[in-house]
Formats: C-alpha cells, sequence, structure tokens
C-alpha cells in the first residue's frame, strides 16, 4: 500500500489564499472572517486572537507537539512531495 500526497497549496502563503479567494470570488467559510483561521471540527475549532500562532485555534487543549493533522511539512523524508505552480 502506498500513498502519494498532493498538496497544491502548501506552498502558498495565507495572504497569496486570501488574495486568489478575492481575484476569483470563490465562496469560503464565513468562519474565517470570526477569527476562525484554521478550521477543523466543531468542538475541535477556537477563534484565535491577534498575534497567536495560525493553527492555535486547532486542538487548543493538546500538548503542541501533538497537534500535527499531516498535512504540513515536518521534515519527514518519507513524503514524497510533488510541487505544482499556482493555478493561473
Amino acid at each position: 500500500f502506498s500513498t502519494t500526497k498532493f498538496s497544491p497549496l502548501k506552498d502558498w502563503s495565507l495572504n497569496e489564499v486570501v488574495d486568489y479567494l478575492q481575484e476569483h470570488n470563490v465562496p469560503y467559510n464565513s468562519l474565517h472572517d470570526k477569527g476562525f483561521i484554521s478550521i477543523g471540527c466543531s468542538p475541535c475549532t477556537r477563534a484565535i486572537n491577534k498575534g497567536d500562532d495560525i493553527r492555535a485555534g486547532r486542538w487548543w487543549w493538546e500538548d503542541k507537539s501533538k497537534k500535527e493533522c499531516g498535512l504540513h511539512d515536518t521534515g519527514n523524508t518519507s513524503t514524497q512531495t510533488i510541487k505544482t505552480n499556482k493555478i493561473q
């Protein structure tokens, strides 16, 4: 069993994502406008304060080292990353 992981937005900054959504009129979750930057399931997510880490609202009761969902680069060399160009 082998898994190939595609993360086309992995190298985009938050500003690039927001700019793309606005430029292309892409609908998004209205919770983002209420301070919920990283959204997961209802009991696992809360709004963050200005200056907080972008993922501070996810699994907020857990030890910081255990908050990884597998979507972010942790330096694991066993995961092959395929870079894509931004959609134009």
